[in-house]
């Protein structure tokens, strides 16, 4: 019988890593025979997709539980490919996945209980990485072509303080996004190598 497969999240404030680490542990996997997919939330191509960025660029104006349940359709839009993925033993790897929207919409005042109760027929992330980082950080490392959350900083300051308090629950595992990408993806590495199944670094 084909084992499951097993979901990876990766989140965290823009300019975290999440990309770069999510690309790395990717492309790591695939060198090792392993079936892996990937996917970046939002995911734009789609209608709802394009309605987000949309949203995002000041072009609608959205309330804030209407634009999270955007969020969460967006991802709802891939639920029966995210099975079949996991039905074949592959792993998903998601640079922002479900709590995203716990995080941010948290930081605009909705319940975070209702945001994760809206996104439980989804498939659980089994592993969720934070790349935590200051907003102060996020700014320094892209000052240009920021959209409307990427510019508000006590938003984002109140967004990092739901992903920690978040990073308290079991599978997840909290990362300094401030070290270098070497030493991010050694933590990566260290944080699902049991879970993945991935051989032992070697000893020096």
């Amino acid at each position: 019988m084909q084992p499951r497969g097993v979901v990876v999240a990766f989140e965290g404030l823009d300019q975290s890593g999440k990309q770069t680490q999510a690309e790395r542990l990717a492309a790591q996997l695939r060198a090792q025979g392993r079936q892996v997919e990937f996917l970046s939330f939002p995911e734009y191509p789609t209608a709802i997709g394009q309605e987000i960025g949309r949203a995002l660029a000041g072009a609608r104006e959205y309330a804030a539980d209407t634009l999270q349940l955007l969020y969460v359709a967006n991802r709802f839009e891939f639920r029966p490919t995210m099975n079949a993925w996991l039905s074949a033993g592959a792993v998903i790897i998601c640079d922002r996945y479900t709590a995203s929207s716990v995080a941010y919409g948290e930081a605009q005042g909705l319940s975070p209980e209702w945001l994760q109760a809206v996104q439980r027929p989804l498939p659980a992330a089994d592993i969720t990485l934070l790349l935590d980082i200051p907003p102060e950080v996020s700014l320094q490392r892209k000052q240009a072509a920021r959209d409307r959350f990427e510019r508000d900083l006590p938003l984002l300051a109140r967004v990092r303080e739901s992903y920690r308090r978040q990073a308290g629950q079991h599978g997840w595992v909290l990362i300094d996004g401030q070290q270098s990408p070497d030493a991010v993806a050694a933590a990566v590495q260290a944080a699902v190598r049991v879970p993945l199944g991935l051989p032992s670094a070697p000893t020096r």
